[in-house]
């Protein structure tokens, strides 16, 4: 199973809920009420102690009725395997049975959490606590709320006293009256409705906004409910709107595809490629499409990069890797370029390497100064160690400085462009030489002593501050 299936397995262990179980009987899902059934009871243990409900979905399309004797016993058997389990028909389309269906699930999870409640040890001192009376009918007399007199005429006088407010200039509301002398009576009278009353007639705060074109200064009164145009280089954008506009690009859409099927069999006609060249185009073409393709797959997979000194080495005998010289000369001979002499210079080109030379292979003096008996032991001696530091400095100045490259091989054509590629190092070191003065990279030499931590009388005690 997926991680998503696994979590909702997870789920209906743990939780105490009200489970429902949908079966499309119209098998458009991609199963068939086999397979369906089938998952039923292979999770069927996670409905223990769960109220149940096992919906018969998509009956707009088929009917409950119609349906297959055979299968409707599948899911009759279903509901048919536990008390706690009830069946329903329901459709999305048509809206059948949704409310019902969430009806019934709220009042199984509600009985069964209450029934959990009443199960524990706690309830019995509360249950103690409790009296519940219910009243019984003394007679059959039907007995209504009883309003005195008094209390209707003083609300007859309340309604006929209030003084009808104005709806000049706002919007109208389901609390207005719509009789024609009941507005004419309105328009009469002076007040208007306050702000907070319209706020709450027309969704409260938040949703209400005033209307303040009932403000606006207009030639006529009547203008100004009307919609504010689009205004573009002072022109109204809707005296140019062409009521036809889709009609006309439809025929221009269908005219342009007629053109370019045209213009493709003209040109299909007149080609001057040869049927190779043709082919070879097409390939390219379709090799452009899957090169764009994967590069889109591998952009969208959820994996880490691998780091540049990694890409394009040999992982293993089948993957030689991007980097072989075999598959560079493959690589670039498709494209037309004859790799083979770049992968020659690439391998003939010089190394740069170290001399090691071992203290038992070092220089001795020759012969000749050895056999000179002239010489005393402390001057051979000196001699000796002048050699064999000359030769430490000639090792040292081979390893610190690389071999001479011919051009070629350093990807210059001649001596003359060695000579410009120098000259252009010179200017990037310059440009950091700061004219010989002291850079961020030089030692500096701060104040040993801090002026206020040495600056007044010295007390008895430690003399390292003051």
């Amino acid at each position: 199973r997926n991680t998503i299936e696994m979590q909702a397995i997870t789920a209906l262990a743990h939780l105490t809920c009200s489970v429902l179980y949908f079966v499309d009987i119209s098998e458009n899902c991609g199963y068939t009420i086999e397979q369906q059934c089938s998952l039923f009871w292979s999770i069927r243990p996670l409905f223990a102690n769960k109220e149940l409900i096992v919906v018969v979905n998509k009956i707009d399309i088929c009917p409950w009725e119609t349906l297959e004797a055979d299968k409707k016993k599948l899911v009759e058997d279903l509901a048919a395997s536990s008390d706690n389990i009830t069946l329903m028909t329901m459709s999305n389309t048509s809206e059948h049975n949704i409310s019902a269906v969430k009806n019934l699930a709220c009042d199984k999870l509600l009985a069964t959490r209450v029934e959990n409640r009443l199960n524990t040890s706690k309830v019995s001192t509360v249950m103690n606590r409790l009296q519940v009376f219910t009243p019984l009918p003394r007679d059959d007399v039907v007995r209504d709320a009883s309003i005195p007199a008094s209390v209707l005429e003083a609300r007859d006088s309340m309604d006929k006293d209030k003084p009808k407010k104005s709806r000049v200039g706002y919007a109208p509301t389901k609390n207005d009256v719509t009789d024609d002398d009941s507005d004419a009576e309105m328009g009469d009278t002076t007040a208007k409705k306050t702000a907070r009353e319209l706020m709450w007639e027309n969704g409260g705060p938040g949703v209400w906004a005033p209307d303040y074109r009932d403000v606006y200064d207009l030639a006529e009164d009547s203008q100004k409910y009307d919609a504010i145009p689009q205004i573009l280089n002072g022109k109204n954008i809707a005296d140019y709107i062409d009521p036809e506009i889709e009609a006309k690009l439809a025929a221009l859409e269908a005219e342009e595809e007629q053109l370019v099927a045209e213009l493709g069999a003209v040109i299909d006609d007149e080609s001057d490629l040869e049927e190779e060249e043709e082919a070879a185009v097409t390939a390219i073409r379709e090799k452009k499409t899957v090169m764009r393709q994967r590069s889109r797959f591998n952009r969208g997979q959820n994996k880490s990069v691998m780091p540049r000194h990694v890409r394009g080495r040999a992982k293993d005998m089948h993957d030689s890797g991007a980097l072989n010289k075999d598959t560079i000369v493959q690589t670039l001979g498709d494209v037309g370029v004859d790799a083979t002499k770049m992968i020659e210079n690439r391998a003939r080109a010089p190394k740069r390497g170290r001399s090691v030379s071992r203290r038992s292979e070092a220089v001795t003096p020759d012969d000749t100064d050895m056999a000179d008996t002239s010489l005393s032991k402390g001057s051979l001696k000196k001699l000796k160690k002048s050699r064999s530091l000359s030769i430490k400095r000639e090792h040292s100045l081979a390893r610190s400085h690389s071999k001479p490259r011919d051009p070629s091989a350093s990807g210059l054509r001649d001596e003359a462009m060695v000579s410009k590629a120098k000259a252009k190092e010179m200017i990037g070191i310059k440009k950091w030489s700061f004219g010989g003065r002291s850079g961020e990279g030089d030692r500096t030499q701060s104040v040993h002593l801090v002026k206020w931590m040495n600056t007044g009388k010295k007390r008895n005690g430690t003399t390292y501050c003051r």
